[in-house]
């Protein structure tokens, strides 16, 4: 159940891409040039990042991921839409625990990570 969950989620997100104005090529194209799986990604840290609940530290698993995402690439994909379903306080903070260095000002979708 919750791994059809995640699927379905993880679609959603792939479609809010598309519905909000990137075209299909030009998705793939960053996603390639990101050399990002932006579907384990999600499928692995997506419970780290919701709206809801309090900063958790991510499993191994999600940071394995997340050592490997160029994040100036990945954060060219976040769109608003996808940005009102995640907390990008909480991504910034995932991607600190997992050894990501995130430079305050750093602009990720439309935010800007505050100075810590």
């Amino acid at each position: 159940m919750a791994i059809s969950s995640c699927r379905f989620q993880c679609c959603f997100i792939l479609a809010m891409l598309i519905l909000v104005g990137m075209s299909i090529s030009r998705k793939i194209s960053a996603a390639q040039r990101c050399n990002t799986d932006i579907v384990s990604l999600v499928l692995q840290c997506e419970k780290y990042v919701e709206k809801s609940g309090p900063k958790v530290s991510p499993s191994p698993g999600c940071c394995a991921l997340v050592k490997s995402v160029n994040v100036s690439c990945v954060c060219v994909l976040l769109t608003k839409d996808i940005q009102d379903m995640i907390s990008m306080e909480k991504v910034v903070f995932v991607a600190r625990s997992c050894g990501k260095k995130i430079s305050p000002g750093t602009i990720c979708g439309s935010y800007t990570v505050p100075k810590a």
